[in-house]
């Protein structure tokens, strides 16, 4: 299959003429063996049909009457076949759009090798370079490196129904890419026609494998590829990363990293997040917390095996020697070293089996934690104390060297991963633990606590912490209790959490939070239950109580957030619990999800901006320091975003070395799907947040700030009269984009809605089947929809002023060029089409008003980023927009036939005609690069 060069990584220059002939290079490869597959599997015909709708794309994408003889030509072409053959030419494009994503992703870590390449400059964003223009900027050495020891970013990975490649293929792909790294290494010809080969097999495979889900996954399926997203990739990467962070501080400020340093950690909601979701029960978040368990164990024990393979040599310290005497009594000791890891080598076999007996039922937590008369490891410290010796006894034995190879990294990975490898959170719906409250009062007597005012909840619930009697009578807490079903369930929960050991479980998440009494009575049930419940034998020490996290989700609730930790800290018990728990540290989230989908982007985006200052300002008032959790997803109408540009546009005093956010759903395998691309991103968080915290950006001035409420105000108007108060929007959104079909994915375990169902509008409908959508149908309305009445007018008012904001303020200009490369991506004709087949008369006006109001922002953001055309300051990003549409416009041409096929069928559609459609999202989610 031809292909088109496709260059990447914007980011960087290189003292090659052309940085980007190596990704050309694979495209190309990767296109031959993709047209000989075709070939090979559907035969010369395939390949011609194939070959024919690709020129006639090409040629439609150009000017002049040319250009529509070849859409005319393109329409027919496509109406003219068969299903089977749409079928098998969508897949061709998808599979071709796919690979060259492999490749692009490949080259990104190829620049990263070129610029660690002897004499080359630094890439921008690298540890390397950013500690070194920190300190160029006037940071002291010793400021720089507290600020490094002292960093805390948590990347929490999600299960969002975004993720619509089967974890099958995605095991192909990094196969894929490891073929490509090894072509970078200089073959011979032999060697090279053997990869040649290895990658035509490869090919081959994928193309005769299903890439249709058959399945809804589970959310134990959905934690599984969490578990190995770090076993494939982050457990290399994270320690790859603090090796280069140990040679930057070196270098910059004469001291290393410590061996107990996490600057960056990995968490997981996956399994957790009941909010929405009734297929998250108490028994499958224990099941998902012993699964990480068990890959915990399982990955420590292979590295210890390695460990005592290198560490052969016989000279130790007493102390270690003693030790490695104590692990077989009376045996004579030859290899200190390896006898002390003989005994943590067993207790980690013994735990890998404990676990699996666990899992399959045949043990209880309270059962005797030992296999075989072997103890199980239920105690970090019984992991690193046997190590660190063997650190001591290295490095006091001249062979620190040895020590800083396989046992560092080891050391590293036990403060960032732990017994659990992921902490996991729970999240729940505010509404749910009223619910459970109110079965409370209820069966005590009292009232109904549903009904209550806030004033009067939160006396309440003020009065009972205070209380040292149990509220929660004892028969509520039983398994069989007679409640509610969703009741018990959220009982049920906080008596599992309490049955956890330390380690397991991160923070409790409140989401649509408002008032102090979402907070106060998760405190309580909290503790009732902690009363009740506590870990088994086999689950290790207690754990404090969970955090507390607050999530503001619509622009209402991020305004009042700041009034609302206030009030919340003025309750004396919960001052209290905060500093003698928690040590004076507060967790609270941000929803950019939720927030654009009720505010519009640029709205969203400024509440966000002056949420976080109020949450800041209003914990500093108390001497509390607040961790800002950000809620973000993987486009930018759900906040995505490169990474460093984002958390450099964040408030200043915001960041402060601390920083939560998510990962969802494809962007966990685009950032972190291999260990190269894994440390190039976990290297822009690193160096973002230590610049947000060393060098944060100026307040904006009082004019500014009064003028962006004007410019938020007007965009949220605009954005709010087309999506709630137009009645003739949501029947149009439900006929003009798949969001009715794209239930069939099977890409998630959570429903698509929140619970009020299809006639709540989309106020029901979750943000990322919203975002989801109108990707698909290349509009991309979340992201921009009001910004151009805000922008055009901001300009008449005060052109200068606009301006100066636009282009001086990090804030302001991050969010428009993020909009500005959404605006590109976007393409009113395919639209259009959709329209054109799918759109009842009646409701065919509101997507040409769409499609003008797209063109008419398109114009206002140009004007105020001072351009000529969208993306002027990014010419590579432009030319591989570009070069990718050829390729996925005949899959969106293809998609709007399979849809209107779709909806003429009464009844359950055919399979075949399900599987075609769902071939066409896939690929065009490949060419988008990403889908919610």
């Amino acid at each position: 299959m031809a292909s088109d060069p496709a260059p990447a990584d914007p980011s960087s220059s290189s003292p090659q003429a052309d940085p980007h002939a190596p990704l050309r290079r694979d495209v190309r490869l990767l296109g031959d063996l993709l047209g000989q597959t075709l070939t090979g599997q559907g035969g010369p015909a395939l390949l011609q049909t194939v070959e024919a709708v690709r020129g006639r794309a090409k040629a439609a994408r150009g000017e002049g009457p040319g250009a529509a003889a070849a859409r005319d030509e393109l329409d027919a072409l496509l109406a003219g076949l068969s299903l089977p053959e749409m079928t098998a030419v969508g897949r061709a494009f998808a599979h071709f759009l796919t690979f060259a994503n492999i490749a692009e992703q490949h080259h990104r870590i190829r620049r990263r090798r070129d610029h660690e390449a002897v004499g080359s400059t630094p890439q921008r964003g690298s540890v390397a370079e950013g500690l070194g223009r920190l300190r160029a900027g006037g940071i002291d050495g010793d400021r720089l490196h507290r600020a490094v020891e002292e960093l805390s970013i948590e990347l929490v990975l999600t299960a969002h129904p975004t993720q619509v490649v089967r974890r099958s293929l995605l095991q192909k792909h990094r196969r894929i890419a490891d073929l490509l790294a090894r072509r970078d290494l200089g073959l011979t010809p032999v060697e090279e026609e053997a990869l040649r080969d290895a990658l035509a097999a490869e090919i081959v495979a994928h193309w005769r494998t299903d890439e249709v889900k058959r399945d809804q996954p589970t959310p134990v399926d959905e934690a599984r590829g969490g578990v190995v997203a770090i076993e494939q990739s982050i457990w290399e990467a994270l320690p790859a990363l603090l090796e280069s962070l140990d040679a930057a501080l070196v270098t910059h400020t004469g001291r290393g990293l410590s061996l107990t340093a996490a600057p960056v950690r990995f968490a997981s909601w996956m399994g957790g997040d009941r909010d929405g979701n009734p297929n998250v029960t108490p028994t499958t978040t224990e099941r998902v917390l012993l699964l990480g368990r068990w890959m915990a164990a399982t990955l420590y024990l292979r590295e210890v095996d390695g460990l005592r393979g290198e560490l052969s040599m016989g000279d130790a310290t007493p102390a270690l020697v003693a030790a490695a005497a104590a692990v077989r009594p009376g045996h004579t000791v030859r290899e200190p070293y390896r006898e002390l890891l003989r005994g943590l080598r067993d207790r980690l076999r013994a735990t890998v089996r404990y676990l699996e007996l666990r899992l399959d039922g045949r043990l209880d937590p309270d059962d005797d934690p030992q296999v075989d008369g072997v103890a199980v490891l239920c105690r970090l410290e019984d992991l690193r104390a046997p190590l660190q010796l063997c650190w001591d006894s290295l490095c006091a034995t001249g062979a620190q060297v040895v020590a800083q190879g396989r046992l560092r990294r080891l050391l590293w990975r036990l403060s960032a991963f732990g017994l659990h490898l992921l902490q996991l959170d729970l999240r729940q719906e505010s509404e749910r633990h009223t619910d459970a409250m109110a079965a409370v009062t209820r069966a005590l007597g009292i009232g109904d606590y549903a009904a209550w005012a806030e004033t009067e909840r939160r006396a309440f619930l003020s009065d009972a912490l205070d209380s040292a009697r149990p509220l929660v009578p004892p028969e509520l807490w039983r398994a069989d209790a007679d409640l509610d079903a969703p009741v018990r369930d959220v009982l049920q929960t906080f008596a599992m959490a309490a049955r956890q050991g330390e380690g397991a479980l991160g923070a409790y998440v409140i989401s649509m939070a408002t008032h102090p009494s979402d907070v106060l009575v998760v405190a309580l049930l909290q503790r009732e239950a902690r009363r009740v419940f506590r870990p088994g034998r086999g689950d290790g020490p207690p754990a404090p109580p969970l955090r507390i996290a607050p999530l503001f989700e619509t622009r209402d609730d991020l305004q009042g957030a700041g009034a609302s930790m206030r009030a919340l800290l003025a309750v004396p018990w919960y001052r209290e619990h905060v500093r003698q728990v928690h040590g004076d540290r507060h967790e609270v989230m941000i929803g950019y999800s939720d927030s654009a989908k009720d505010a519009g982007r640029l709205a969203a985006a400024w509440a966000l901006y002056q949420g976080q200052e109020d949450i800041v300002a209003a914990g500093a008032a108390q001497g509390v320091t607040i961790t800002l959790f950000h809620g973000r997803g993987g486009t930018v109408g759900r906040g995505g975003g490169p990474t460093h540009q984002a958390i450099r546009a964040q408030p200043p005093g915001s960041v402060a070395g601390r920083l939560r956010v998510t990962e969802q759903g494809e962007m966990i395998q685009a950032k972190f799907g291999h260990p190269g691309l894994a440390v190039r991103n976990l290297e822009l968080y690193v160096t973002a947040v230590l610049e947000a915290t060393l060098t944060p950006p100026a307040d904006p001035p009082p004019e500014w700030r009064a003028f962006m409420d004007q410019l938020a105000d007007r965009a949220c108007g605009a954005y709010r009269d087309v999506v709630r108060h137009r009645p003739e929007f949501v029947p149009y959104f439900r006929t003009a984009t798949p969001e009715r079909e794209l239930s069939v994915l099977n890409v998630g375990s959570r429903p698509a809605r929140r619970p009020g169902g299809r006639d709540a509008g989309i106020q029901s409908l979750r943000a990322i089947p919203w975002v989801f959508a109108w990707t698909q149908v290349r509009l991309m309305l979340p992201a921009w929809l009001g910004i151009d009445a805000a922008l055009s007018w901001g300009r008449a008012q005060d052109p200068a002023l606009l301006h100066a904001m636009c282009t001086e303020w990090p804030f302001l200009r991050s969010t428009l060029a993020l909009v500005e490369m959404v605006l590109a991506k976007a393409d009113p004709g395919v639209h259009a089409r959709y329209d054109r087949l799918l759109v009842p008369p009646e409701l065919a006006p509101l997507g040409a008003e769409l499609r003008d109001r797209l063109q008419a922002t398109r114009d206002e953001v140009r004007q105020a980023l001072g351009r000529d055309v969208l993306l002027a300051d990014n010419p590579v990003l432009a030319r591989s927009i570009a070069v990718r549409n050829p390729y996925v416009d005949p899959l969106n041409l293809l998609q709007t036939e399979l849809l209107r096929r779709l909806r003429e069928v009464d009844g359950d559609p055919p399979r075949e005609l399900l599987d075609a459609f769902i071939v066409t999202v896939n690929g065009v989610a490949a060419g988008m690069r990403n889908t919610g």
